[in-house]
């Protein structure tokens, strides 16, 4: 059964490049410490492994290899992306859907789960909500249903970008959602996302059909293979793909993950903006079977490796983590993570910052609940810049001409401007006493680094600018 119609053909791109017999073999392989060396040269030459060197790495098990990759991990991340950070929120619109995985609570057989798709006074308040706490960027998440559909999408979507509140408004609304045809991505493009992100769950074939009926739209692994170049065939530069970790050996899904992002640089120039690596975690009416649970240090070695197969694709650490995890794997490579996120449908304004979730109303239970200001000053105490950028996406700078920008290096030569700026924005208007004073202490600190010149100089008085007058979205 396909949800292929006449008139929306797969594209010569749209095949089954996922070869389980190949990974299976790659995953069986020994490398020997040349090799594994090898590719991490490879990488810090900021070139994207293969499948079969990203294999190399994934063999390197001895405490010696695996704390060079850790090593390697660190410096590609500082190289390619400097010490900044980006944030963002999830924003649950609906958790209808006609699906039935076996590890959500959003499934359609979960008698639990309270169904609710929130309407736009609601989605104003939520909304309304965030920018008080002080996010720029969210990711709006919809269910599988047939009234998601692309229209509707697109109206929420432009609700979003329609709210302000005081000094804030949202400046980016990445979309996780199914899989659409064309003419629905075409549709969603015009209301101005960012990024059309959809996980593959699993790329093992088997899995996949264990975990996803086949009478349900999901069931059908091509189709979901297959959406985000549909995506990009449909005019949408920025697509982010994912695997769910613990469904299967998580050295498959890495290459999975790989393979995949190669399979759109050849077809389309540009892999995907981003890559999520979430692991499973305890749900309402969800049993977890624990023989692929990714462990800890596996889950470290896992995000490193793709730091290094992927140089120049952004990594996103979700709050499923536990905050001492996120703490210590943000090192090996993220340049994403949520923030003060709240996944059950109206937590934002019901749920408040107190530790009690309502598990009948969430896909899954978070690992990090702390709020925004609270993340944002570990994050500086740790030394990273704290950043809710968004003039790549506004400037066109995305799909090809971010990699253009990218690749020499010169992207930081605009990002930590721009992220500095977006700091300060926090700190003038939302920052707590605390925070506010590691923030201006950072932003001395990353002033003093930089070059003298005319950047640093009209860098220096736009901050000013946002904190002593009510000036903001200031970016280069």
């Amino acid at each position: 059964m396909s949800w292929v119609t006449d008139e929306n053909k797969l594209s010569e791109a749209g095949y089954d490049f996922i070869d389980d017999d190949y990974l299976h073999r790659l995953m069986r392989r020994k490398a020997d410490r040349a090799e594994v060396r090898d590719m991490i040269a490879k990488s810090m030459s900021k070139q994207p492994l293969a499948v079969e060197e990203t294999a190399a790495l994934l063999a390197a098990d001895s405490p010696e290899l695996v704390e060079e990759i850790f090593d390697a991990a660190r410096r590609l991340k500082r190289d390619v992306y400097g010490n900044r950070i980006v944030l963002f929120a999830p924003l649950y619109i609906g958790n209808e859907c006609t699906n039935d995985c076996q590890y959500c609570a959003f499934r359609r057989s979960n008698r639990d789960v309270v169904r609710r798709t929130l309407d736009a006074g609601e989605i104003r308040s939520q909304v309304e909500a965030l920018l008080s706490k002080g996010h720029k960027r969210l990711i709006l998440v919809f269910g599988e249903h047939r009234r998601y559909s692309p229209e509707y999408v697109a109206q929420c979507v432009r609700e979003v970008y329609s709210i302000r509140l005081d000094h804030g408004n949202i400046r980016r609304v990445n979309i996780n959602a199914a899989p659409l045809d064309h003419a629905g991505y075409r549709t969603v493009k015009g209301s101005g996302i960012g990024t059309f992100q959809i996980f593959q769950e699993t790329y093992h074939h088997a899995t996949y059909g264990l975990v996803h009926p086949r009478n349900t739209r999901k069931g059908d692994y091509l189709w979901r293979l297959d959406g985000v170049a549909r995506a990009m065939e449909a005019g949408l530069d920025d697509v982010g793909i994912g695997a769910l970790f613990g469904l299967y050996d998580w050295k498959f899904e890495v290459l999975g993950l790989v393979a995949h992002a190669l399979h759109l640089q050849k077809h389309f120039k540009v892999g995907p903006h981003t890559i999520s690596f979430p692991r499973l975690r305890p749900a309402c009416g969800v049993d977890l079977n624990g023989s692929h649970l990714t462990s800890d240090e596996d889950f470290k070695r896992l995000v490193a490796i793709l730091r290094l197969s992927v140089p120049y694709t952004g990594l996103i650490l979700t709050a499923r983590e536990r905050p001492e995890i996120r703490r210590e794997v943000m090192a090996f490579g993220v340049s994403q993570i949520d923030a003060g996120s709240r996944i059950e449908l109206g937590g934002y304004t019901e749920a408040g910052d107190s530790q009690t979730q309502a598990r009948e109303r969430e896909q899954f239970e978070l690992g990090d609940i702390r709020a925004l200001d609270v993340v944002m000053r570990e994050l500086m105490t740790d030394g990273y810049i704290p950043s809710f950028c968004t003039a790549c996406y506004r400037l066109g700078r995305t799909g090809e001409h971010f990699m253009e920008f990218a690749i020499p290096g010169f992207i930081q030569t605009l990002c930590t401007p721009n992220a500095l700026s977006t700091l300060m924005e926090y700190l003038a208007d939302y920052g707590s006493q605390e925070t506010y004073a590691a923030g201006k202490a950072l932003v001395r600190s990353e002033l003093d680094k930089m070059p003298e010149g005319r950047r640093k100089q009209e860098l220096i008085d736009r901050l000013r600018r946002i904190e002593e007058t009510d000036e903001r979205d200031l970016y280069f």
